[in-house]
């Protein structure tokens, strides 16, 4: 066993303020913190435009706006004014920035608005609005992907209520769709022309260097576990001629042209069916057809701006390895990968000046909020942000106030020798004994604990607990064979690495056995409500957006991953595993305390699942569990006063059942202004 390398940022960004004379977070200012968005750098590297989202309690709701700074040293004004949008893009010359916005809240327009500042003005107004866009590399047309429209009766009709759903019916899926197509808006005619007339829905395209050409990804409807029916096509925009390029099972996506307009590259996991593995880059001539696959990136999930670099050779991209991610270039020539980063963190590189010398990249860590840099290219892999130009500094009252918690990551030996990485963080402040535990599950399965500003366990060690994020098989970030070690192993698989890495820890981390909590959220509820019916060494648990019956979710949410990979077979034809998987079959041997969070409107983990889970428990008798349903809220708890409920009754829960404690929560100041006149909360 060894302890891996400490998640600590360099000294150049720790506080000269002690840490005794800071205080532990709490939940109202981890709903404080600003977010950083968008980070586009412009074509000749000179400007960045990015946004800043904050909350605003008295609205309960989120509030962004938007700056244009100096690559040189940062200076920023606000930009945009009031206004919103989404899609921000730079014309390829450098001129306009570009954006969409919803207009008279029925359709999403294109906007316009030169750099050097000014109005957004309105530049499409096409029926039904737009979706996706790209410019053309000579800034004289915009390509964009629309919705097919109504006519003006079924409109009328529409909007009368003759709206019925036709569930996998065109291009239906669970919900009401409509096929997409590809468009061409001429900026110096302000003209729009159709480009393509298919019964498919566009995902993805790019535009070839000289626009002749665009490679898309379309699919035949939305249907839920239909992704791998996504294909590859080819279209001449002159002509409008439509080809398609891949005739398989698996799904493709993220095509980019290569500079010269030759070739393209594209993500697939294959080139026959739809299988589990962290993904590969392929390099396609559409010419010919003909694809090759590129395996020198495949141990994580691959994030962040995807781009050329300005010979062709390379592509540039960011991985996640481990518990952290960073900047790396892949020859499609040698198929070698090249570390252009080696930062401990979360380094996600956001967008490339033309000539890819200078970039916009956003870093964090387990310790340090996001903040956006302009960074250069070059030989030298990045091993510290000290020259890098910093354009935000969007929480500095983080680093001066709260007493922050730092990790480190551990390794351990489980079933069948696997080895299995997990970030433990200690609880602060702790007065000698033993510490209490969280375990920290994560969802997905393909996911993973990473290097990142996480407050919800920052809080939980102000709190008094320490936390152990295990990497379980499953998790992305370590090739393949972890990847794929859940397969036939749900439930099973996961508990014997999580508990493992328990017995890890309270054998060389001081940790109290018979005081631990266990949380997870989606895949991490999945995982919690399974563990529980394993053991009874966990004093209480949290249980979020969890399926229990994996039988009872075919066609309400989405498992297609269960019924490839993890489990395998459907509930009629293989019925023994799929109920030996489910934690509603062994609901009966539960004793821990539960308290069970679910968003109303779920569509990814059906709600119902939920109050199936509560109900069993409740009506068994042995154990005492709670059921919060939050309105309006879909896989997560966003508006702001409900993600408040949710964290201080989770915090309440964990309090009661492993400390015996009645824990009174913090009291938040009424409004948004009383809040930053002090961010102490008072107990």
């Amino acid at each position: 066993m060894r302890i891996l390398i400490s998640l600590l940022l360099s000294c150049a960004m720790v506080s000269n303020v002690s840490q005794a004379a800071k205080r532990p977070m709490t939940v109202d200012d981890s709903l404080n913190i600003v977010s950083v968005g968008d980070g586009l750098i412009s074509p000749d590297g000179k400007q960045v435009f990015y946004s800043k989202s904050e909350m605003v309690w008295d609205k309960n709701d989120y509030k962004t706006t938007y700056y244009m700074a100096s690559a040189k040293d940062g200076e920023a004004i606000q930009y945009i004014g009031e206004g919103s949008g989404g899609d921000f893009q730079f014309s390829p010359d450098g001129r306009y920035l570009s954006l969409i916005r919803e207009v008279d809240d029925e359709s999403s327009q294109l906007f316009l608005m030169p750099t050097s500042g000014g109005e957004a003005v309105q530049l499409t107004d096409h029926h039904g609005g737009i979706g996706a866009y790209k410019w053309t590399d000579d800034s004289s047309t915009i390509i964009f992907n629309a919705d097919e429209s109504r006519s003006e009766e079924e409109e009328k009709e529409h909007k009368l209520g003759a709206d019925p759903v036709f569930v996998d019916e065109g291009p239906n899926g669970k919900e009401e769709a409509r096929f997409s197509n590809l468009w061409a808006f001429d900026l110096e005619s302000e003209t729009e022309t159709r480009l393509s007339e298919a019964d498919f829905i566009v995902y993805q395209f790019d535009v070839s260097p000289d626009g002749s050409r665009i490679v898309l990804v379309g699919a035949p409807n939305t249907r839920v576990n239909s992704e791998h029916l996504t294909e590859l096509y080819l279209l001449e925009v002159d002509s409008k001629k439509l080809t398609r390029l891949t005739h398989n099972e698996a799904p493709e996506g993220n095509p980019l042209w290569a500079p010269d307009g030759k070739t393209f590259a594209y993500r697939a996991a294959s080139d026959k069916k739809f299988e589990l593995h962290n993904g590969y880059f392929w390099i396609m001539n559409p010419d010919t057809g003909s694809s090759r696959k590129l395996q020198g990136q495949h141990l994580g999930m691959v994030g962040g701006a995807l781009a050329w670099t300005k010979n062709g050779k390379e592509l540039l991209f960011t991985e996640q390895r481990s518990t952290h991610t960073n900047l790396y270039k892949l020859n499609v020539k040698t198929d070698k990968t090249t570390a252009l980063s080696k930062l401990p963190g979360t380094l996600n590189a956001l967008s490339f000046s033309k000539d890819r010398e200078r970039m916009v990249i956003s870093y964090e860590d387990l310790a340090t909020p996001a903040d956006l840099y302009v960074s250069k290219l070059g030989s030298s892999p990045i091993t510290s942000l000290r020259k890098a130009v910093r354009l935000t500094d969007a929480n500095p009252w983080v680093r001066e106030e709260i007493q922050l918690a730092h990790g480190e990551n551990l390794q351990w030996n489980s079933k069948g020798d696997m080895e299995i990485e997990g970030v433990f963080v200690p609880a602060l402040n702790h007065s000698g004994g033993k510490m209490p535990l969280i375990l920290e599950v994560h969802g997905g399965p393909a996911y993973f604990v990473k290097n990142n500003f996480r407050p919800d366990l920052q809080i939980l060690a102000g709190l008094g607990y320490a936390i152990l994020g295990p990497n379980v098989r499953g998790s992305t970030g370590y090739g393949d064979e972890l990847l794929r070690g859940l397969m036939g192993e749900v439930g099973d698989g996961e508990f014997i690495d999580q508990m493992t890495g328990v017995d890890y820890v309270i054998a060389n981390k001081n940790i109290d056995p018979d005081h631990m909590g266990i949380r997870g959220w989606s895949w991490g509820g999945v995982s919690v409500s399974y563990t529980i019916t394993q053991t009874q060494r966990f004093k209480a648990a949290s249980i979020g957006a969890m399926v229990g019956n994996w039988a009872a979710e075919t066609g309400p949410g989405f498992n297609l991953d269960v019924a490839l990979w993890y489990i395998g077979g459907t509930p009629w034809d293989n019925p023994e595993e799929w109920a030996k998987r489910s934690s509603i079959t062994h609901v009966k041997n539960i004793t821990t305390p539960s308290i069970i969070l679910h968003g109303g409107n779920d569509t990814q983990s059906s709600v119902g699942q939920s109050l199936m889970f509560f109900t069993a428990i409740r009506d068994i008798g042995k154990a005492p569990v709670r059921y919060i349903k939050f309105p309006r809220q879909g896989h997560g708890v966003r508006e702001p006063r409900l993600n408040r409920i949710s964290q201080i009754e989770e915090i309440k829960w964990f309090k009661k059942y492993i400390d015996g404690e009645d824990w009174q929560a913090w009291v938040r100041a009424e409004s948004d202004a009383m809040q930053k006149k002090s961010m102490v909360t008072v107990r």
